[in-house]
């Protein structure tokens, strides 16, 4: 016993040396079982019944979402406020309690002003799962099962608190879908209304992308940086995709002036670092890229 209760010390001696993270003199960072219990709250109200056993028919709904919407709301007001006296600290400022309570509320405000706009989108990309995957056999089975589109459904909640410069809780959210499907989506990347991930194991979208609508992805596929350096943190980074491209399997598009333009479909294990007039197909016959602009087909040479 004599020498566990030495490990003990030891362990409360490195908080000071090596640092502890919830700055034991101020409040705790927001948490992270509370954070997913919120998407879970979340996911109901986007999809009510289908979530969990939540006993929510016609004659009940007013009662059951309306108290929902309030125990979600103030479980996100206490972590939303908890993030922003963290930014506060990191920035050197007095984040005054009460402020960021405040300041809190009107975020939390705004993100469910924003809920039946996100619930709209979400139904469209519910609509592209559906029509995009021969193997669909109803809308009901979409929602119930398919990892792409808890993916994007936290993502499009994720993204709006990003927008509403939110610190720590939109990563958090991402990286908590992430683990669950194998799908990571920075909170920041611009995605427009029919988005469908199929499969999705191993997909990569970086903070900066902007996604048009229609666009449809396969596992596997990176929409990534050419460069990592920090100093770039704030630049553009990531690729664009216009509307109704199709990426499959293991590709890979680079940079963030690329442009792949509307309508372009982009072969299994394709690797890109240059823009793509729209229209255009891309493959990789025995090794080699083939890109085809209608009827005219060249090998591409620099940046591909």
């Amino acid at each position: 016993m004599e020498r566990f209760n030495g490990a003990i010390e030891a362990l409360i001696a490195s908080y000071d040396l090596d640092g502890g993270i919830n700055h034991r003199a101020g409040k705790n960072l927001p948490s992270k079982e509370a954070v997913h219990a919120i998407v879970a709250d979340l996911e109901t109200l986007a999809f009510p019944g289908y979530r969990q056993e939540d006993g929510i028919d016609d004659s009940t709904m007013p009662y059951v979402i309306g108290e929902l919407a309030h125990r979600t709301a103030g479980a996100l007001i206490e972590e939303c406020a908890k993030s922003l006296e963290y930014r506060y600290r990191v920035e050197g400022k007095s984040g005054c309690p009460a402020a960021c309570h405040l300041e809190a509320r009107e975020a939390v405000q705004g993100f469910f002003e924003s809920m039946p706009a996100i619930r709209r989108v979400l139904m469209t990309d519910v609509q592209a799962c559906f029509d995009g995957d021969p193997a669909a056999k109803s809308i009901e089975e979409v929602i119930l099962s398919y990892p792409g589109l808890e993916a994007i459904t936290v993502h499009r909640f994720a993204h709006r608190l990003w927008e509403l410069k939110v610190p720590l809780i939109p990563r958090m959210m991402s990286e908590y879908v992430h683990g669950k499907t194998g799908i990571d989506i920075h909170p920041g990347a611009a995605i427009a209304e029919r988005f469908f991930i199929d499969h999705g194991t191993g997909v990569v979208i970086g903070e900066t992308s902007v996604i048009g609508s229609g666009v449809k992805v396969y596992q596997g596929v990176t929409l990534g940086a050419l460069s990592v350096k920090k100093h770039k943190g704030n630049v553009k980074r990531h690729p664009t995709i216009e509307e109704g491209v199709t990426i499959y399997s293991g590709a890979t598009i680079l940079g963030g002036d690329t442009v792949i333009g509307k309508g372009c479909v982009i072969g299994g294990n394709v690797w890109l670092t240059a823009s793509l007039p729209p229209y255009s197909r891309v493959y990789v016959p025995q090794g080699d890229f083939i890109v085809a602009c209608g009827d005219d087909e060249k090998r591409m040479r620099d940046g591909c």
